[in-house]
């Protein structure tokens, strides 16, 4: 058996595919997940479905903010890694439900970066955003860009997050990876998320929202890739760093429904809407640091994951439309 991995949110999206590529090499893994509404509960269940049975795999039901539950796991549990995904997701629903946001993905780290600094394990992966970034005219964003003007109570949550991490790192020596996600796609990809819900609408034909004049850019990572990039930081753990884990291209907001409706083989239906509060016009990571310091490399481009990413959604999607859901 390898090391006892704690992952939290892992029945969600990011989680579920570093479950499997752990499980894959024998690690044993306790995933912390409430199961909540945000989309619908169902989708991580079937996340999870293959891994319940295993005997190195345990599924613990429960909220991030619960004090005593994650206390008594974190001193029974025997951890040799926490990589800590759970959060509340997305920059428009954070607007509408900021203390909630502020509720789970600030307090909700704290108290497992206390269980951590009273139980072990010292080291400590925080999944962030690039949202942090905010409208940044600098591109690509580097890691020692100023972060001093977020956008949307999300991505303030986020770099709240870092901060403290960063108070656990210096205070208790926890070591840290803060890693910033960019636009994370792929396989079992949340379904609000763009590429999911642009590929579901044109697959039944119907037009997709485009807010905007689609010349927003976004740095999409495939799952893959930010799977490699966890597991480099869990083996390598650095004292306390903030590393981008992105593409390292963009992708116009037109490019991308375009090449989704090329790969479906349908027509391209567009419904213009204005800009969003609270989204940002460019997000692009320079990786030069993950690179440096855990060997990242992003290995698959947005053109190859578009085609990876719509295949699987019609393997999904063809006894039930909804069944990708």
């Amino acid at each position: 058996m390898g090391q006892h991995v704690l992952i939290t949110g892992g029945a969600g999206f990011i989680g579920s595919h570093l479950t499997r590529y752990l499980l894959d090499r024998n690690d044993q893994v306790t995933v912390l997940d409430d199961f909540n509404d945000f989309y619908d509960p169902a989708i991580k269940r079937r996340n999870v479905a293959d891994f319940v049975e295993l005997p190195n795999y345990t599924l613990v039901e429960g909220d991030i903010r619960d004090a005593e539950l994650v206390d008594r796991l974190f001193a029974e549990g025997e951890f040799d890694r926490v990589v800590h995904l759970a959060a509340r997701a997305g920059v428009r629903p954070s607007l509408q439900q900021p203390i909630l946001y502020e509720d789970v993905n600030c307090i909700g780290t704290l108290r497992l970066l206390e269980a951590a600094r009273a139980h072990g394990p010292k080291t400590f992966i925080f999944g962030s955003s690039s949202s942090v970034y905010g409208i940044n005219s600098k591109t690509p964003f580097a890691e020692s860009d100023e972060v001093n003007q977020p956008i949307s109570p999300y991505a303030t949550t986020k770099r709240s997050g870092e901060l403290l991490c960063y108070n656990y790192h210096h205070l208790y020596g926890l070591e840290v990876s803060c890693l910033r996600f960019f636009t994370v796609y792929g396989p079992a990809q949340r379904p609000e998320m763009a590429i999911h819900k642009f590929t579901d609408l044109l697959a039944r034909g119907e037009a997709i929202p485009l807010f905007g004049d689609g010349t927003s850019r976004r740095d999409y990572t495939y799952v893959d890739d930010i799977v490699d990039g966890i597991v480099a930081a869990m083996e390598r753990s650095p004292s306390f760093e903030i590393l981008n884990l992105g593409g390292a291209e963009t992708t116009s907001l037109q490019e991308l429904v375009t090449w989704i409706a090329e790969d479906l083989g349908v027509e391209l239906l567009i419904d213009r809407r204005p800009l969003q509060p609270g989204d940002v016009p460019i997000t692009y990571a320079d990786v030069s640091k993950a690179h440096r310091l855990l060997g990242y490399s992003p290995k698959v481009s947005i053109r190859d994951g578009i085609r990876r990413f719509v295949t699987w959604y019609r393997d999904h999607a063809t006894t039930n439309p909804r069944s990708a859901h």
